[in-house]
Formats: C-alpha cells, sequence, structure tokens
C-alpha cells in the first residue's frame, strides 16, 4: 500500500476556532478560499466510533469535509488514470485539535471511520446537490487498505 500525504487536487486546509468563554466560534468556509468551487447544499452527518463508512466516489461532486465535534479518520484513494498520485492513498483525520478543511475533488475514493467517543460529525459543503447518479458506491474490502495501522 503506497501512502503519500497528498492526492493530485486534494487540499487540507488548517481553519479557525475562536475560544470564546459563552461558545466557540468554528470557520468553515469563504467563497474567497482555495477549494470553494461553488455553493449548493450543505449537510451534517455522523458516524459512530469505530464505524467505517463504505468507499464512495463523486463523479461531478466537489466535497469540503469540516470535522467540529468527535475525530474522523479519512482514507482517499486516487484512481484517476490522468493524475500524478494514481494508485496512491491519503491518510487523514480531523478533529477540533486538528481542524482543517478537506477538500475532495471529484474521481477520487474516500472512505472513514469514526475515531472518537461516542459520536463523530462532520459537515460538507458540496458545490452540487446529492444526485445518487453521480456517486459510486463500493465495499469496504473494495481496496486494500488495513485500518487497523
Amino acid at each position: 500500500m503506497d501512502k503519500i500525504n497528498s492526492i493530485n487536487g486534494v487540499v487540507l486546509t488548517s481553519l479557525k476556532i475562536i475560544e470564546n468563554p459563552l461558545g466557540n466560534i468554528f470557520h468553515a468556509m469563504k467563497s474567497s478560499d482555495e477549494g470553494y468551487k461553488g455553493f449548493n447544499e450543505a449537510y451534517f452527518s455522523t458516524i459512530n466510533s469505530k464505524q467505517i463508512k463504505p468507499w464512495k466516489k463523486h463523479l461531478k461532486m466537489t466535497l469540503n469535509l469540516i470535522v467540529p465535534v468527535g475525530e474522523i479518520r479519512f482514507v482517499l484513494f486516487d484512481d484517476r488514470d490522468n493524475s500524478q498520485s494514481k494508485g496512491k492513498y491519503m491518510d487523514t483525520s480531523l478533529s477540533k485539535q486538528n481542524y482543517c478543511r478537506l477538500t475532495v475533488p471529484p474521481g477520487v475514493w474516500m472512505s472513514f471511520k469514526g475515531i472518537g467517543e461516542p459520536l463523530n460529525l462532520l459537515l460538507n459543503l458540496a458545490n452540487l446537490e446529492h444526485d445518487p447518479q453521480e456517486v459510486i458506491r463500493a465495499e469496504n474490502n473494495k481496496f486494500k487498505f488495513n485500518w487497523e495501522l
């Protein structure tokens, strides 16, 4: 398994948390940010601790993933023919301690695992509305990735 720190077109952007005794502010995205490809849908998704959501690849959608609660480990795999990182994996975890936005371009496979206890929350700021015709889904064993390492 060949791992690298980045995949062609994937952007990991550090975000600000403004601490306030009455409640914190978690920055997410501005239209001037790298990775912004327009906005058409925002949604929250949860994943329980130690659970793995199966692989999927969006054909047209750009994902902008943020984890304000818990910790989620994201694994990406690039099988795009014309990509410099074809055949490579990217492995990163997002949380309040590593508060970043993970921008995933179309054509990159992604799976993720809940690490925090008991619940993990992610926000996706997508450039397209959800369309079941533009996503390919696969089982957890599609790629030879060992989640235990």
